[in-house]
Order: structure tokens, then sequence, then C-alpha cells
């Protein structure tokens, strides 16, 4: 039976990348060694990180001030280390307070500065993205979080800053175009469009850096880096190996506008019939909803058949599908390597649940 991976992260890759990840594993370029064997200083990896930093480079257009750097320690980290860096005591970050993430980074950053929450939808649940906040232009930076993967809800316009962005892109990272210009920071975990659970993407501008007063230890300060190109300790090889092929695919498949393409028509498909199927109806704002993780429930009045629904999609060999504990009901993330045929079956087994139960 062929499986249908909604999973939200670790999430699906590009089954091409899959298969010459396996191979490396087992014999890396016919030298007889395994991937996982080599030395992180050796001419084979070093081609690979440098590969890995000039197709970033490459498709999302970034300038020479900005560096890209390959981490560990998931977004997570980056919420205490990005304010770290870039935060002093008596400075102040503004934030918005957007979903579970979001709240978590509030909290990291709070214990290296002032830290003012610009907007929160977290009364109503994070169902809506707020717009319309004044940013301060004294503040030290603004930081977002582009697509809240637990609720569904995605910035779809980034608003215009007169201080430096700081951004968690985890779940729609490489999902869409982005003009980085605005960005001073960047960061994602690469387990949603890029490569396997254990490296952590960042992408800097430089000159944003060397302001804090503060120690700065070796491991945690970005120019360490920066200057050493990510492999100051040993760095996760091998997802970076499989971030390097994802990359190599994503350009073959047309890059990012070819992808935000694909993954409007898979999201367009999966919202059109949640909006007409007569027994399920989505959770958030219509503007705001994502493009990489579409939140569902079942209506009130059907809201029994809800673990029938799930162990069906389960039967029929869609897997992750159930929403997290927070919001309920059904998550069906829809990455970059998800296929719109997958999409499909689980809009035919929708139809078909609502004829027999409906």
């Amino acid at each position: 039976m062929k499986k249908h991976n909604f999973s939200a992260g670790p999430a699906i890759l590009p089954a091409p990348v899959l298969k010459e990840a396996a191979k490396a594993v087992a014999n890396y370029q016919g030298i007889d060694l395994s991937l996982l064997e080599l030395s992180h200083r050796g001419p084979e990896f070093t081609a690979v990180i440098e590969e890995a930093n000039a197709l970033m480079t490459e498709i999302l257009s970034l300038p020479p001030e900005y560096k890209v750097l390959w981490l560990t320690g998931g977004a997570s980290t980056q919420f205490f280390m990005a304010p770290m860096n870039l935060l002093n005591e008596d400075e102040t970050a503004v934030y918005t307070d957007t979903g579970t993430w979001a709240n978590k980074a509030i909290k990291e950053a709070k214990g290296f500065g002032k830290v003012e929450i610009l907007a929160s939808s977290k009364d109503q649940n994070y169902n809506f993205i707020p717009k319309g906040y004044k940013i301060p232009k004294e503040a030290k930076y603004l930081h977002l979080t582009s697509n809240n993967t637990i609720f569904g809800t995605q910035l779809h316009k980034f608003p215009k800053s007169p201080v430096p962005i700081v951004c968690d892109m985890s779940s729609d990272f490489l999902s869409r175009p982005v003009d980085v210009s605005p960005f001073g920071l960047i960061y994602a975990g690469a387990q949603k469009n890029l490569g396997p659970a254990g490296t952590t993407v960042v992408i800097v501008r430089e000159d944003i850096l060397g302001t804090v007063k503060r120690f700065m230890p070796a491991m945690l300060d970005y120019r360490t880096f920066i200057k050493e190109n990510s492999l100051y300790n040993t760095p996760p090889v091998f997802p970076i190996y499989v971030s390097m092929l994802t990359l190599r695919w994503l350009k073959k498949q047309g890059g990012l506008k070819a992808i935000q393409r694909k993954n409007k028509t898979k999201a367009a498909l999966l919202y059109t019939e949640i909006d007409a199927n007569p027994l399920f109806k989505g959770t958030v704002a219509k503007e705001d909803r994502s493009l990489m993780n579409i939140c569902y429930v079942m209506e009130e009045k059907y809201a029994a058949l809800e673990k029938e629904f799930l162990a069906e999609t389960e039967a029929n060999g869609m897997v992750g599908l159930q929403g997290h504990r927070s919001v309920g009901g059904f998550r069906a993330s829809t990455y970059n390597a998800m296929q719109k045929s997958s999409v499909q079956a689980l809009v035919d087994l929708m139809q078909d649940f609502a004829r027999r139960k409906g």
C-alpha cells in the first residue's frame, strides 16, 4: 500500500533524495567508505558543505553580506541564541505572539534583554495573524514566526519594518520566494522542507553581529561558525548532506517560484474540499491559512465521527493526520516533497466519507 506522509515533522523528503542518501550511507561515491565514516574536515565533506552553501545562496538569491550557517539544536536553540547574539540587557526587542513556538521564543529572549509583545492572537487560540501593529524604530529587532505549524496560520506578507527582522521560518523555509533584504537573521529547523532532523540553518547578515557586551561562548557565537564555515566542531554530517541533496532537487524543480506554485495548488485542493464538505470546517481565518500545515476539524454535529475518520485515513495509508492537541481534529502537512496525488487521495476519502456518513 502506498503511504501518504502528512506528518508535521520530521517530514516527507523527496524520493530521489532518500535513494541517493541511502547509497551514500553504504558506499559514498564509490570510495568504499560510508559517508557516516568520513572526516568532516576531509575533501569529500568539504565539497558537500561548500555545495550546500552555494545552492542555498543561489536559491535564495543571497547577497554576499548574508552568511549560511549549519548548526544544531533546532529552532528551540535559536530562541535564545538569537537574542544572546543580538540583544543587550538595556535594549528592547519586539515580538509578535502568534503560536506556541513564538511564545517560547518570547520567554527565552527575556533572559537577555527587554522584550515587548507588539501583538498576540493567544486569546483566540492563535487562529489568526495579528496585523496593523506599530513597530518602534528604537527596537533592536522585530521577531516573527512565518508559519505556525501547530495552528495552521502563515504570514503571507511580511510587515515593513524600520528595524531588522529576525524570523523563525522552520515550517515554511524554502517553500516560496522571499526577499531577504528586510531580514537580519532567518533560522529554521531543517526537518520540514530541507532535510532530516539534526541540523538547523541560520542565515545571518554579518553586520548585525558583534554589538553585545556579554561574554559569548564560542559554540553560541554566530561569528565562530562564520569564521570556520560551520566546521568549528563536528557538524551533523549526514543531515547536511541530505539537505544538500534536497537543495539540488529543489533547483531541478525550478526553484522557489516553481515550488510555490505547486504548494499553492496542493493547498487550494484541500482547502476547497474543507469548505465544501458538510462534515468538516477550517480552524483559522481564511486570509491567514497556511500553505504548509492545513488544520481542520469536524463540524460540531459530526464530532463523534472524528476517530472513525482518522481510523479510515490510517487504513488507507495516510499517516500523520491527527491534529495537535492544542487544536484537535486533523492536520495535513503538505510540504514541498508532498505529491499532489497524496492530497487528492485525502480529498477523495473525505468526499467518500461524507457520502456515507453525512
